[in-house]
């Protein structure tokens, strides 16, 4: 991380400071999602399993309405010339991948203490396997989304593109996070998640490795 993406860090941290686009989408989706949840379930009780799903599901969707604003604000202000200018690609996609992933993991930090605070099923028996699991998920998701924002940032129907593009690429890490927060709702060990822990480390390193391989040729095009 050099010195030029962290200021690109901060220049998207200010003007989320000032605008809070995100933020606010990222918090009404939170506050309605997990509302409807509630009032759909009404005294009835949830497995653990329905409960970590639906904790994963709320995760994917608010991820997918505000985790776009990255590259298509940039493009909407006609900012992104003069990013070609300053700096090189590789860097570009470092300063916006950071703040995706501080983004990441501030809002499902709360997502999983509400969850905690509102679900009586919810409840973390194995500590370290779920925080294990819940920053590599979150690494992965932050990353995944990261390119797929650039991807779409030029094209025309930007809202519509992004979950369309997400949810194939997302999918095996959210079912294996799904199953890896049973395992830890159930109390298991790191050798009993040992091969899901391995399919969602292998997920950030390729989704990660891919996406600097990919950056140059989507950002110059």
């Amino acid at each position: 991380m050099n010195t030029k993406a962290y200021a690109l860090y901060k220049k998207d941290f200010n003007s989320e400071l000032r605008t809070r686009y995100a933020v606010n989408s990222l918090a009404m989706f939170i506050i309605v999602a997990i509302s409807v949840i509630l009032f759909s379930i009404g005294n009835e009780k949830i497995s653990q399993s329905l409960t970590g799903g639906l904790f994963w599901v709320v995760i994917f969707f608010s991820a997918m309405s505000g985790l776009s604003r990255v590259f298509v604000s940039e493009e909407e202000r006609g900012t992104s010339l003069a990013l070609h200018l300053v700096a090189a690609p590789s860097t570009i996609f470092s300063g916006k991948l950071l703040f995706n992933v501080i983004l990441v993991f501030c809002m499902n930090i709360i997502i999983a203490f509400l969850y905690s605070m509102l679900f009586e099923a919810f409840i973390i028996r194995n500590f370290s396997l779920f925080a294990v699991s819940f920053i590599l998920g979150n690494i992965g998701l932050a990353v995944a989304s990261t390119i797929i924002a650039a991807i779409i940032s030029k094209a025309g129907a930007k809202g519509t593109l992004y979950p369309v593009l997400s949810f194939p690429i997302l999918l095996p890490l959210i079912l294996t996070s799904v199953q890896l927060t049973l395992l830890a709702n159930q109390g298991a060990g790191f050798g009993d998640a040992k091969f899901e822990l391995a399919i969602v480390f292998c997920y950030d390193v390729i989704i990660l490795t891919g996406s600097y391989m990919l950056f140059d040729f989507v950002w110059k095009d």
